[in-house]
């Protein structure tokens, strides 16, 4: 179970740190242009010229594969972004603290570390550049230049501009991410593992709402009960892997032999329920009588001697009923009645016996 973990945490570590990696890239670069033309008019030495593209074009590719092959990417490449921030206070130093171009640069890092990590990765960022921009000072004593020229004003634009819109690019794409998994979850808190039918819980909402609005608009509704005969038999005959395929399979019929009005869902275990918006009882006979049908005519080429049929209870909405519960119970007395008298038939609530949809008992 450790081992699972650690490599889901490593995963998780290498896809944060794929998703800084172009941003480091293309902040680097234009970030770079800002930084280059500041140090232009200063006495600098080839190693500072040297050092800046190193930095900006080696450096991302560098920090990506130092982070993808570590044993933590994520706490790696969180070393990595105080990295860029120590650099960043340095190279401001270097530029002798050029105002615009300094308050560029820092400002791009600090939108990049809160948008990475939140607030506490930005106040460390921030903490670095200040290490960073006093070590250059101590070490280096670099000519100072507040004053900041019309060129480096031009040179930063690019970076006030094109990097705010990736990142925000980036940020909408994240967002669309995280939407899309919440539809995924909460389609699948809706749904049966097994079947891929809507769940007990979820059905039983359903019923809750077409029991109120069918109430509310005088609208004809049917409620159904469908239940695998003898399947326990086929579990302790065949197995629970035969008894699962049964299951799917059904499913699927199910699913080919309704209208796309109708709410199918599992109900539990082996016992299946329909709604039928929209629907009087008769309609209701019909489509399920086809469904049952169906699978009573279906046959296994690798199970030959495997035998499906259902049982079927059916209730209409009808005006005493003033509860959801008291007309799925009305469905289940149904159920409980094609199941007591043969079996492989549908019966429908308010009909008398010799109304009732019989089929001969499956052998």
């Amino acid at each position: 179970m450790g081992t699972i973990r650690a490599e889901l945490h490593q995963g998780k570590g290498v896809s944060f740190a794929r998703r800084i990696y172009l941003p480091r890239t293309i902040g680097l670069g234009v970030g770079s242009v800002c930084v280059a033309t500041a140090l232009y008019p200063l006495p600098s030495t080839h190693w500072v010229w040297a050092l800046l593209v190193l930095h900006a074009f080696v450096w991302p590719h560098l920090a990506w594969q130092w982070a993808r092959r570590s044993a933590n990417p994520y706490r790696a490449e969180l070393r990595n972004m105080l990295c860029d921030s120590l650099a960043g206070g340095i190279w401001v130093g270097l530029m002798g603290i050029s105002v615009l171009p300094s308050v560029a640069i820092l400002a791009m890092m600090a939108m990049q570390n809160i948008a990475a990590n939140g607030l506490r990765l930005m106040l460390q960022g921030l903490l670095a550049n200040a290490c960073g921009l006093l070590l250059c000072l101590l070490v280096l004593s670099p000519p100072i230049q507040f004053a900041s020229t019309m060129l480096e004003t031009y040179a930063c634009l690019p970076l006030l501009v094109v990097y705010p819109i990736f990142i925000g690019w980036m940020g909408y794409k994240v967002a669309l991410k995280l939407s899309e998994h919440k539809r995924i979850l909460r389609q699948l808190s809706r749904t049966d593992s097994l079947t891929g039918l809507i769940n007990h819980g979820s059905w039983k909402d359903l019923l809750q709402l077409e029991f109120s609005k069918a109430r509310a608009v005088h609208r004809p509704c049917c409620v159904a009960l469908i239940d695998i005969d003898h399947f326990k038999a086929i579990n302790d005959e065949y197995g629970h892997l035969v008894g699962d395929a049964v299951l799917k399979t059904f499913s699927q019929t199910l699913r080919d032999n309704i209208r796309e009005t109708d709410l199918a869902g599992r109900y539990g275990g082996d016992e299946f329920c329909v709604i039928l918006p929209g629907t009087h009882l008769h309609q209701a006979v019909d489509v399920l009588e086809r469904l049952r049908q169906v699978v009573d005519d279906y046959c296994d080429a690798q199970w030959p001697g495997l035998k499906v049929s259902l049982s079927i209870g059916i209730a209409p909405l009808e005006s005493h009923i003033t509860e959801a519960a008291l007309w799925l119970n009305a469905a289940d007395k149904a159920l409980y009645r094609a199941k007591s008298t043969g079996r492989n038939r549908v019966v429908g609530a308010s009909w008398e016996t010799d109304h009732e949809q019989r089929m001969p008992a499956s052998a």
